[in-house]
């Protein structure tokens, strides 16, 4: 059960918001002083301090500085005596609300159902952090690289707060994926999730689809058509390649989020829309604004908080988690039990997925269609670059070995790396086809 430290030099006070957090499912402390506060705070940290302003002893503002070792405590101010400066002072440090007395009931139950609700959202988590260590996945996302681990935490920390979030990555990477994994850990999960690929539509209906349209505002317009955003009310937006949006429709987005309000295509009427962006591009962040793609003004407003997906070839530690979840999937739909050989596993590691995780989810279909039982390295036919080391053991070779008895370990590791297949052999080692044969006839290999 969370618990709440009530303080407040009142008795009558401190005893009523006591009791209203008690009924809101907090245990409840209390505190008529800054010095029985502190004891109480050195005791434990609570999960929410609510404070007020003036005790006899000191302001309560003072207690922010004791709670900056515990970040995650939430803290609510009351006064009596409210003013200007006080409140912005008081939000400045950090608190999550500022209530003047008499409180309003009904605006406190409110703030303590929010607190109650990121509570169980961080507590979900640090669950989702544990599942991570386990089994190499997050909400879901699966990889358990440090590249993807570092992209966990950011989604982490940005989940629970209204933030815009601007995604940028390769084609494949798992964008959307990564979209649907902030929605779902945001307070914002049980609402819509609503994607729209701003490239797929046509330049003459995207604004039709994004703010919707009035019955008659053009030839075909025979009935009202609510947008993406009014449908997205409550939940989340996700606008991928958001730099295929025409320019002129850029200026009308950034209005949107700047007011919170739409106007549909042949009416008059601001509807408020109350709706998260999340935005993505395939094309790397430094090139979004020197070749004109995206308005500079909408980029600094929708780049509030931005994560850059790493490349299936900066991961290749995943590709075993990845082809697992893949081969579950198929085994389910097809009520079979394939695996896949040592061979094919280190043959797709090797490989330098320009395609990324959705090339590689394609590659496993087609080999799971072919296999009898289990994937083997024939039934990948990769073609294009590898990636030399990739997923690779290390060899070792002791002092004094010669040259080209280093040369027979190296190829041969490479190869049974490889999975045997000679010709991505060859390209790794950087010799021709015909000199690796060479070099396996002399060592006595088939």
């Amino acid at each position: 059960m969370a618990v709440a430290l009530v303080i407040d030099d009142d008795r009558a006070s401190l005893e009523a918001l006591a009791e209203l957090v008690r009924q809101e499912g907090f245990a409840a402390e209390t505190a008529a002083s800054l010095r029985e506060a502190r004891r109480c705070l050195r005791a434990a940290p609570p999960d929410l301090v609510i404070t007020d302003l003036k005790l006899p002893d000191g302001s309560g503002l003072a207690l922010f500085a004791e709670l900056e070792p515990f970040p995650e405590v939430e803290i609510v101010v009351v006064t009596g005596h409210a003013s200007v400066d006080t409140a912005v002072e008081a939000l400045r440090l950090g608190a999550t609300d500022y209530l003047t007395k008499p409180v309003d009931v009904a605006r406190l139950k409110s703030v303590l159902a929010n607190l109650a609700r990121r509570r169980e959202l961080r507590l979900e988590i640090a669950s989702l952090r544990d599942e991570l260590r386990r089994l190499g996945r997050f909400g879901l996302l699966i990889g358990g690289s440090p590249a993807m681990q570092a992209v966990y935490d950011l989604i982490a920390r940005v989940a629970p707060t209204g933030a815009s979030v601007f995604l940028t990555g390769e084609s494949g990477t798992g964008k959307e994926l990564v979209a649907r994994t902030i929605h779902t850990l945001s307070r914002r999960r049980r609402g819509p999730f609503v994607a729209v690929n701003c490239g797929a539509i046509s330049p003459t209906l995207i604004e039709s689809e994004l703010f919707g349209h009035e019955r008659g505002s053009f030839t075909g317009a025979s009935r009202q058509h609510d947008g993406y955003f009014e449908r997205a009310a409550g939940g989340t937006a996700f606008l991928d390649e958001i730099t295929e949006m025409p320019v002129e429709l850029q200026v009308k987005l950034l209005r949107v989020l700047e007011t919170g309000k739409v106007v549909r295509v042949g009416g008059t009427a601001e509807i408020p829309v109350d709706v998260r962006v999340v935005t993505a591009t395939n094309r790397p962040a430094e090139a979004l604004l020197a070749d004109d793609g995206l308005r500079e003004d909408l980029y600094y407003r929708l780049n509030v908080f931005p994560i850059e997906i790493p490349p299936l070839r900066e991961r290749p530690e995943d590709i075993e988690l990845l082809v697992a979840s893949f081969l579950a999937e198929l085994n389910r739909a097809e009520n079979a039990e394939k695996g896949i050989s040592e061979g094919a596993l280190k043959r797709l590691q090797s490989h330098s997925w320009p395609g990324n995780v959705r090339e590689l989810r394609n590659v496993v279909h087609r080999a799971f269609i072919l296999a009898e039982e289990r994937i083997e390295a024939r039934h990948l036919p990769l073609e294009g670059p590898v990636v030399p080391g990739a997923g690779a053991p290390e060899l070792r070779v002791k002092l004094g070995t010669s040259t080209a008895e280093a040369e027979r370990q190296l190829i041969l590791a490479t190869l049974d790396h490889l999975g045997g297949d000679k010709k991505q052999a060859a390209k790794v080692l950087g010799i021709s086809l015909k000199t690796l044969y060479t070099r396996l006839s002399s060592y006595g290999q088939k």
